[in-house]
């Protein structure tokens, strides 16, 4: 499958678009124009676009779109509601439009219930609503919301929904495998799941 990934120069992308291609798919980097692509393979396809400001067809020819992109931490609440809330709904409406197979969203331990009082309540606030625009939109979906990420690569052993430990790790190998299982295993049909690294 052609699957088109948000995000794919982050920590969690890069590892992602290997993941894909391990398993046989044809993934697409949606990155910017100043993006430094040189962690990325040499021979993956490159689609320029800003999450803030998306052309109409840059889903166009895609069977799949992942939204694996942050604004990071150290950006303000200006640029959170600009990529992590408006950005991933504008990728869910050009999706639609482009009628992809599916939307993977990753998504973040706590945005089904945002709290107030959290540190992270502006981004998880965002998140919550990206993931019930996804839901409400008619596509088929999989959202996948790991607890506290690691850079390590984990060893695919992993808990998901009721059985997770909020207070656990999940190591962003662990989670760009899930993200690429989640393109077409049935059984992430229309699922939200928290997830976390053994």
């Amino acid at each position: 499958m052609k699957v088109l990934v948000a995000g794919s120069t982050g920590k969690t992308g890069r590892r992602l678009i290997g993941e894909l291609k391990s398993r046989g798919h044809y993934p697409i980097a949606l990155v910017r124009e100043s993006s430094d692509t040189s962690t990325l393979p040499s021979d993956v396809e490159l689609r320029f676009g800003d999450l803030t400001e998306l052309k109409e067809d840059v889903c166009e020819g895609c069977d799949v779109v992942i939204f694996a992109a942050g604004s990071g931490s150290h950006t303000g609440v200006d640029m959170t509601d600009k990529v992590d809330r408006d950005g991933a709904q504008r990728l869910v409406d050009l999706a639609k439009q482009a009628k992809v197979s599916r939307f993977v969203m990753l998504s973040s331990v706590g945005a089904d219930n945002p709290d107030p009082k959290s540190k992270l309540a502006h981004y998880l606030q965002a998140k919550h609503e990206s993931d019930e625009y996804l839901k409400a939109s008619g596509l088929s979906y999989a959202i996948v919301r790991p607890v506290r990420l690691t850079d390590e690569d984990g060893n695919r052993s992993m808990l998901f929904g009721d059985t997770v430990d909020v207070d656990g790790i999940a190591a962003r190998g662990d989670v760009s495998a899930v993200l690429a299982e989640a393109v077409d295993d049935e059984k992430w049909d229309n699922k939200v799941l928290t997830m976390q690294s053994i």
